[in-house]
């Protein structure tokens, strides 16, 4: 008799518990539709989104004249990302946008601005092209850039497409997506499509 009992307390449990999963599972669901991906986090200081960039003429590493803010290849796009050799997030980060700047056809600027020799190592590690590599604090006064890793992607025309704070491919590839929709940041963008946020 008492082993009926118990058969059925644990039938009675193992129903509850398999309720409370689907339920659980249900809500891990919506909070998922609800909870918009993070885009690169934009800063307020600087030129802004849509305003042409600040043409600065500077050298890169390797000697070359660069001009950063200049009209580009039509269709083209300039990623210029701000790392330092003393960023732990930088050094996981260059190898991502190595990788995403081949897969998207972007043109690359990286930007430092320390010790010639911590920048040179820092390009030898990564096999980062000397030619794209500018160390000085020209271009991070320009645009306002305080925290790295920091990027800004510029179009064809040299206009701003999309800039932000980034530490991940996601970032990255918000800064696409912010300019292939001409919204600003990702959210934005998220909170003029009512039905993505359902």
């Amino acid at each position: 008799m008492t082993t009926t009992i118990s058969l059925w307390l644990l039938w009675v449990v193992v129903i509850v518990l398999a309720l409370t999963v689907l339920a659980l599972a249900r809500q891990v669901g919506v909070l998922h539709e609800r909870v918009a991906p993070a885009g690169a986090l934009l800063s307020a200081a600087g030129p802004g989104v849509g305003e042409p960039s600040p043409r600065l003429e500077v050298h890169a590493m390797a000697g070359n004249a660069i001009t950063v803010g200049g009209t580009l290849t039509a269709g083209k796009a300039l990623l210029v990302l701000f790392v330092s050799h003393t960023c732990p997030i930088c050094k996981k980060l260059i190898p991502v946008a190595q990788d995403f700047t081949k897969a998207e056809r972007l043109e690359v600027l990286y930007v430092g601005d320390g010790d010639s020799a911590e920048q040179k190592n820092l390009i030898e590690r990564f096999g980062i092209d000397a030619k794209r590599f500018v160390n000085g604090p020209e271009i991070g006064l320009a645009y306002r850039v305080d925290k790295l890793p920091y990027a800004v992607l510029l179009d064809d025309e040299g206009l701003i497409s999309a800039k932000g704070l980034v530490n991940s491919r996601e970032h990255l590839e918000s800064l696409i997506i912010a300019k292939e929709s001409g919204f600003a940041t990702l959210q934005s963008y998220l909170m003029a499509q009512p039905e993505a946020m359902r």
